[in-house]
């Protein structure tokens, strides 16, 4: 274990925005430990002894049985669940498991938890982890935090002093460059009745537009374009966004185009705890990605970190041979599809500050330390009382070195009803990597050709 691995095993480590600046980039010479005795990601390499592994290169093997359809197939399909979590053993877990997944076995006789061997899989290419080195000794935050300094594409911090460098992470963590997806989104009924949302989406970083050219749009991350393509009711519906790295400086440039009104107007709800599109209500703008924006609102506290049970190649429920009946069930996703292993998280909690608002007064983040993922996040009202779980089922990418999610949830615990975001299975070939785009393709006016119907 490091000196600073085992100063956040020493008990709660509180960073200030006021002081995270001053301490961001590292030295060159604790940048050398990135590769050698920390991942090129900045994770503990050694395993824990017994139960985690060291990390030896990830998964670099495509399994010869995938078909190069999207549909990516379990690498591991000889594993069976070590034991499974439920409401008979549940305490005996309790200090490797967050508050809320605590409270949905608790909640849900059949609600439970299959643990698997643990396979830290996650790898990048080569050119991710030089940038990540670069990161290391240049990019610092803002006097605020709210933005970054001498940043470049993806992880600004991979050896983090503070909760929101943390947090910085997750949000630039590496996602492909540039990608188009068809996917689904589910709100069941409490009785567990449910109508699919299918949204054609496309996502480029700056850096990945054909037409780029150094400094230009210098404050943005990346442009997302959103389209309904079912229901009908909903359907020709699509949402532009220009995702801005400091927000308070330049707030996130939204669009949305509305089919029935043939319109394109700007969408400054699409932030913070405005609702999330289609979502009947059940996540806000910032759940989506499990938690994406600017950080503003929030005080940012280290909390540590921890070895966690957290979803993790999640195969299973990448199935095509899986329908969505079988995935959507009453209250929760069918369990029996999920694999949770044990990884190392960082643990940070936002804590709202005095003034601000947001329908959630804090959030407890569980964050992989070999993918920088939030892969569980508890989130309290404002009387302090836990409500909503969410969970990224996390799964590789293996043939374009990609860590992503099957699906990602949200549990809303008092209204007995969820969110699945980012299903796939009933979609034939869902995504495809390496997209060709331009600025001009990131448009309002390109938003409202692609809306008519």
């Amino acid at each position: 274990m490091t000196f600073r691995m085992k100063a956040l095993a020493s008990g709660i480590v509180a960073m200030s925005l006021a002081a995270a600046p001053a301490i961001a980039k590292v030295s060159p010479e604790e940048a050398e430990r990135l590769g050698k005795e920390l991942t090129p990601m900045g994770a503990e390499r050694a395993g824990n002894g017994d139960e985690i592994p060291a990390w030896d290169g990830g998964l670099t093997k495509v399994p010869e049985s995938y078909e190069e359809d999207g549909h990516y197939v379990n690498p591991f399909p000889e594993d069976e669940p070590l034991f499974v979590i439920d409401q008979s053993n549940v305490d005996e877990y309790e200090d490797r498991l967050s508050p809320g997944q605590i409270k949905m076995i608790k909640k849900y006789d059949d609600y439970k938890m299959p643990v698997y061997k643990t396979r830290r899989t996650a790898t990048y290419p080569q050119e991710v982890f030089d940038t990540v080195k670069k990161n290391a000794v240049n990019t610092t935050l803002v006097e605020s935090g709210n933005g970054l300094n001498d940043f470049e594409a993806t992880t600004p911090f991979p050896i983090p002093s503070s909760g929101l460098e943390i947090i910085w992470n997750h949000i630039t963590r590496y996602r492909g460059g540039s990608v188009a997806r068809e996917i689904h989104q589910v709100t069941p009924q409490e009785d567990g009745d449910y109508t699919p949302v299918r949204f054609d989406e496309e996502l480029a970083w700056r850096a990945s537009l054909q037409d780029y050219e150094p400094g230009q749009d210098s404050n943005v991350l990346f442009y997302f374009l959103q389209k309904i393509v079912a229901p009908s009711r909903l359907a020709g519906n699509v949402l532009l966004v220009h995702e801005t790295i400091n927000q308070v400086k330049e707030p996130r440039r939204a669009w949305v185009y509305n089919a029935g009104q043939r319109r394109v107007r700007r969408a400054p709800q699409v932030a913070y705890d405005g609702p999330g599109t289609a979502s009947d209500g059940l996540r806000t703008s910032d759940n989506f990605d499990m938690f994406n924006g600017a950080p503003d609102r929030y005080n940012w506290e280290l909390v540590g970190k921890k070895e966690m049970y957290i979803p993790y190649n999640s195969y299973q429920f990448d199935d095509p041979e899986l329908g969505y009946d079988e995935i959507v069930h009453a209250g929760h996703v069918n369990q029996d599809h999920a694999r949770y292993e044990l990884h190392r998280v960082w643990h940070v909690r936002a804590t709202l500050q005095e003034g601000a608002r947001h329908i959630y007064a804090q959030r407890d983040f569980y964050i992989d330390e070999d993918t920088w993922t939030a892969s569980v996040i508890d989130h309290y009202d404002g009387r302090g009382e836990l409500w909503r779980v969410s969970e990224g089922h996390n799964m590789f990418l293996y043939d374009v070195k990609v860590p992503w999610f099957a699906f990602e949830v949200i549990y809303d615990t008092l209204s007995n009803r969820y969110l699945a975001l980012g299903l796939t299975n009933e979609i034939e070939d869902p995504y495809e990597f390496g997209i060709e785009r331009r600025s001009r393709d990131f448009t309002p006016s390109a938003l409202r050709r692609s809306g008519r119907r």
